[in-house]
This record gives structure tokens, sequence and C-alpha cells, in this order.
């Protein structure tokens, strides 16, 4: 029972890093980075701060992926055999990774900004005139990601809870029923 608290506990918690971390860089972070008087150090800030918070994400990432073992574990029964389960358990794999992707190609493209530092930028997101057609592209890629990324998280949280919704026991019962051939047609009347 515990090891299934523990599990869950992480796996949540993980979630809520990964949402809170990427609306704060977003918000904090970006945003007070682009008050820096040098230009150069508008992105060269933003992305020191970026890249003191990646290793924390990565280890967040791990064990929200590492979590998710015991829980498979525990809930097997549970998603072979009560109706919607596994469909919602395939929907938020499928954000999670994609999020994962996404934040991925965003850390790529924080790379990209910070070794362009030297052109100086308006802010962390937002390109100077002056700037070469690379730090602009990274940088307006980076203006939308920094939004979408909290999106996947949050989405990833909001499933979770979900899945939590689906676990009563008058759920499982009703998602159980539902996954027999004939009955299932008589519940979901």
């Amino acid at each position: 029972m515990y090891t299934n608290l523990i599990a869950r506990s992480v796996h949540d918690l993980t979630a809520a890093a990964w949402f809170g971390g990427s609306l704060m860089g977003a918000i904090g972070l970006n945003g007070a980075t682009a008050e820096a008087k040098d230009p150069r150090e508008r992105t060269r800030l933003s992305s020191a701060g970026w890249m003191r918070w990646a290793p924390v994400q990565t280890g967040a990432f791990a064990a929200h992926l590492a979590s998710l073992v015991p829980i498979l574990w525990k809930n097997k029964a549970r998603y072979a055999g009560q109706d919607g389960v596994m469909r919602w358990t395939w929907i938020k794999a499928g954000v999670t990774v994609t999020g994962a992707a996404v934040t991925l190609y965003s850390s790529i493209l924080g790379k990209k900004v910070e070794a362009l530092a030297e052109e100086g930028a308006e802010g962390a997101t937002e390109p100077s005139a002056t700037a070469s057609p690379e730090l602009q592209s990274a940088q307006q890629q980076l203006k939308v990601l920094q939004w979408v990324i909290p999106v996947f998280a949050g989405t990833v949280i909001v499933l979770g809870a979900k899945h939590g919704e689906m676990q009563r026991p008058q759920n499982v019962k009703k998602g159980m029923l539902e996954s027999l051939p004939f009955v299932g047609k008589a519940v979901r009347r």
C-alpha cells in the first residue's frame, strides 16, 4: 500500500515540478531577464537560469517515469479489465512523451540562443532587429514553446486526476461491468 502511495505521490509531484518550473521560467525568469540593461545579458542570464533548472527537470522526468513501474504493477488488473483505463493511460502516455520531446527541443533551442547571446536581444524570447536569422528563429520558437510546455504538463496533471477518479470504487465497479461484452451495453444505457 505504501509503495503505491509513494509512487503515486512521486508521479504527481514530478508532473507538478514540470508544470511549475516551466510556468515560472516563462513568466518569472524570461520576464525578469528582459529588464537587464545590457541586451547581451538578457539571453545569457535566461540561458543560465534554464541551465540551472535542467538537472532538476531531468531528474523529475526520470522519477516520473520510474514511478510508473509500481503504479502499473499495482493496477494491472484494472488496466486489463476496467473499461476506459487503458485508453486514458495511452492518451496520458502520448501527452507525456510529446510534452517531454517538446521540452527537450526547447532546451536545444535554448542552447542555440545561449551560443548567440553576444548578438543581444530585447528579451529571452524577443529578438532584436539586428539579430541573425538563426537567433530570431530560435527565439520565436521559444516564445511559443514557453507556453506550450506548461499546457502539456498541466494536461498530464489533469489526466492523472482522471486516473484517480477512475479508481473510486463505484467507478471501478462500473468500468469492470462495462468491459463485459453483454453487460457493458446494458450498463452504458
